[in-house]
């Protein structure tokens, strides 16, 4: 049962030779998701070896241009090499009116079907859902009407015991009512409780993206007890100050985010071009909450 998460931008606005700027690939059981699509995107996809056209469902947090500069390329590349599938692209009303001027500019019509959903960055509400997996949004506190996104697994059903059905020759029919949770009557009445011939399904995990976003602890509620939670930390915290006045947060800022919300682990991230390293940042935020690591271009992190 596969949750993870591939850093494929970990830098702010300006790309540097070392870092891009934001994007993520989100991984649920061999399904793809991308989070944000910031210049270079499709480039990383290749750097590290995911295919773009197992792409099926992109999110948008905000419109700024480091977050979407790169998706009218990456939705021309897989024009051009010959997608059939459907995408769905999940962001701010105006980006589909940007998409369109694009492709009515260069005289492109897509041979895919193309699916916008537009989104409302200041409200937190479930923008997709299928029979193993949850999105929700989450205001954020940015310049702009900026969200972030939340996964959650669903429930999965109870796993059989099998060498215990075998044993008591439970017949086939009967597995999806056990995966259910119901309990098993045999042949002579007997009630074999569900806990005898089945285990409990794998614990559902989740992760929460957040970036960019000021101090915002309106979001603590919504990402509570989350397995991951990613918070950008463009600033060590001697600069608080400039980050109160550009809509960001600091190292100390996501840490103290992450601790009050219980998370289970932190990833910082959107570091700032002043920085070459983010050892500094990191060492911040864990003098605050000791389960946190820096995000750096490439890096897998399990859910």
């Amino acid at each position: 049962m596969v949750l993870n998460v591939t850093i494929l931008g970990s830098n702010s606005a300006i790309p540097t030779l070392k870092r891009k700027p934001t994007a993520q690939l989100v991984n649920h059981n061999e399904r793809f998701f991308l989070i944000d699509c910031a210049e270079g995107t499709q480039i990383q996809l290749r750097k590290y070896r995911i295919k773009m056209q197992r792409i099926h469902h992109i999110f948008i947090s905000h419109l700024h241009g480091d977050h979407f500069f790169g998706l009218i390329g990456l939705i021309s590349s897989m024009h051009l090499l010959g997608r059939k599938r459907e995408l769905h692209v999940y962001a701010p009303p105006l980006l589909e009116n940007i998409l369109n001027v694009q492709l009515e500019a260069s005289q492109t019509e897509l041979i895919y079907p193309f699916n916008f959903h537009p989104i409302k960055p200041d409200v937190h509400d479930k923008i997709y859902e299928d029979e193993k997996l949850i999105v929700e949004t989450i205001p954020l506190d940015h310049r702009i009407p900026t969200c972030g996104f939340l996964f959650k697994e669903k429930e999965g059903k109870r796993k059989l015991k099998k060498d215990v059905v075998n044993s008591l020759k439970i017949p086939v029919n009967e597995y999806l009512n056990l995966k259910n949770g119901a309990d098993y009557i045999d042949s002579n009445g007997k009630t074999i409780k569900n806990n005898k011939v089945t285990d409990n399904p794998h614990p559902v995990r989740s992760y929460a993206y957040c970036s960019d976003t000021g101090y915002y602890e309106k979001i603590i509620p919504i990402i509570k007890n989350v397995d991951l939670l990613y918070h950008e930390a463009t600033f060590a915290h001697d600069m608080v100050d400039v980050a109160r006045e550009k809509f960001h947060s600091t190292s100390v800022d996501a840490a103290t985010i992450a601790k009050k919300a219980e998370v289970k682990n932190l990833v910082i991230g959107h570091f700032s071009t002043r920085y070459e390293s983010s050892q500094e940042l990191l060492k911040e935020a864990k003098t605050v909450f000791k389960h946190t690591r820096a995000a750096s271009d490439g890096k897998n992190y399990d859910v």
